[in-house]
C-alpha cells in the first residue's frame, strides 16, 4: 500500500515537473518567426535571454582578463593596452552574437553575406580611418612611438602627449597641437630626437674674419657653452673648425642637452653670449665681402 503510494506522488510530480518544463519551453519559445525553410528566422525569448547573458559574460570575461594583464603595467603602457583591448572586444562581442544565433539554429549565412558586403563599402568609404586604426595598433604594440618624444612631421616638431588607436597628438614649440592621423606615422619617415636617447647633440655655425686668433676664437665659444644651464657638462661641449668660407672661418659649436624641444630658445641665448664674448675680446663676425674690380677699357673709332 505504502509503495503504491508512493509511486502515485512520483507519478504527479513527474506530471507536474513536466508541466513546468513544458510552460517555461512554451515561453522561451514564443517569438516572431520570418520567412521559411532555410532562410527561416525565429526570434524568441530564449533566444534573446541567451543572447543577453552570453554576452554580459563575454564582458564579464574581457574585464577580468583586461585587469590581468595590466596588472602589473605602467600608466601609460596601460593606457595604450585598453585602447587595443577595446578593438579586440567589440570584434569579441560580435564573434559572440553570431555564435549563439548559430547554436540556436538561426541560419547566420545572409547576415555573414550581408556584412561583407557591408565591411567592403565601408572599407572603400573609411579606407583613411581603417588605416589610421590599424596604424595606432601597430604603433602602440612595437612602441616606435612614445609620450614624451619629440618628433619632426611635416617640417613641425613636437612633443608627443597623447597616443590614440586612431591620432597621435603632439604639442609644438609655440605650444601649438598638432593631431596626426596614425597612418601618417606609419607610412611617412618621421625624424624621432629622442627614441634612442634623451640627450641630443645641437650645433650652431659662426663665422670669424679672416685673420682672428682661432684658438682664443674656440675658447670663447666653449666657454658661452658651458656657462648656459641649459647645456649639459658631460659630454663637454667641443668646437669643429669647419671651413674657410668666402668671407669668413667657418666654426661649428656643438653641445648637448637633456631637452631638445627647448633648442630654439638655447641656440637664440648662445647667439646672445657668443655675441657679447666676441665684442669684449674684439673678434669680428664679418658680413659677406665682395671683390669688384673695374677695368677702364677705350675703344679706337
Amino acid at each position: 500500500m505504502q509503495d503504491t503510494k508512493e509511486k502515485v506522488v512520483e507519478q504527479i510530480q513527474e506530471v507536474v515537473k513536466d508541466d513546468i518544463w513544458g510552460s517555461i519551453k512554451k515561453i522561451l519559445d514564443y517569438g516572431f518567426h520570418f520567412g521559411e525553410g532555410e532562410t527561416k528566422i525565429d526570434i524568441t525569448i530564449g533566444l534573446i535571454l541567451a543572447l543577453v547573458v552570453s554576452l554580459i559574460v563575454a564582458n564579464i570575461t574581457l574585464k577580468w582578463i583586461r585587469k590581468f594583464s595590466t596588472r602589473k603595467m605602467d600608466e601609460p603602457d596601460k593606457n595604450k593596452f585598453i585602447s587595443i583591448f577595446k578593438f579586440i572586444s567589440y570584434v569579441t562581442y560580435i564573434a559572440v552574437f553570431f555564435f549563439i544565433l548559430s547554436s540556436s539554429g538561426v541560419n547566420i549565412t545572409p547576415f555573414l553575406a550581408a556584412s561583407a558586403a557591408l565591411l567592403v563599402g565601408l572599407g572603400l568609404a573609411l579606407q583613411d580611418l581603417f588605416q589610421d586604426i590599424i596604424g595606432g595598433i601597430f604603433i602602440i604594440l612595437d612602441k616606435s612611438l612614445l609620450v614624451g618624444d619629440i618628433i619632426e612631421v611635416e617640417g613641425k616638431v613636437g612633443k608627443v602627449i597623447e597616443i590614440k588607436l586612431r591620432t597621435t597628438r603632439a604639442i609644438t614649440r609655440d605650444d601649438k597641437i598638432i593631431i596626426i592621423p596614425n597612418h601618417i606615422l606609419i607610412r611617412n619617415s618621421i625624424y624621432n630626437y629622442t627614441q634612442n636617447r634623451r640627450t641630443t647633440r645641437e650645433s650652431l655655425t659662426i663665422g670669424v674674419a679672416y685673420g682672428s686668433d682661432v684658438k682664443k676664437v674656440e675658447e670663447l665659444l666653449v666657454k658661452a657653452a658651458t656657462v648656459h644651464a641649459g647645456i649639459l657638462k658631460k659630454p663637454k661641449p667641443f668646437v669643429t673648425f669647419e671651413d674657410f668660407g668666402d668671407s669668413a672661418l667657418i666654426f661649428n659649436l656643438n653641445f648637448f642637452l637633456n631637452e631638445s624641444f627647448k633648442a630654439p630658445k638655447i641656440k637664440s641665448d648662445m647667439r646672445f653670449n657668443i655675441d657679447k664674448h666676441f665684442r669684449e675680446n674684439n673678434i669680428t663676425i664679418p658680413f659677406p665681402q665682395r671683390d669688384v674690380h673695374l677695368f677702364n677699357t677705350t675703344i679706337n673709332s
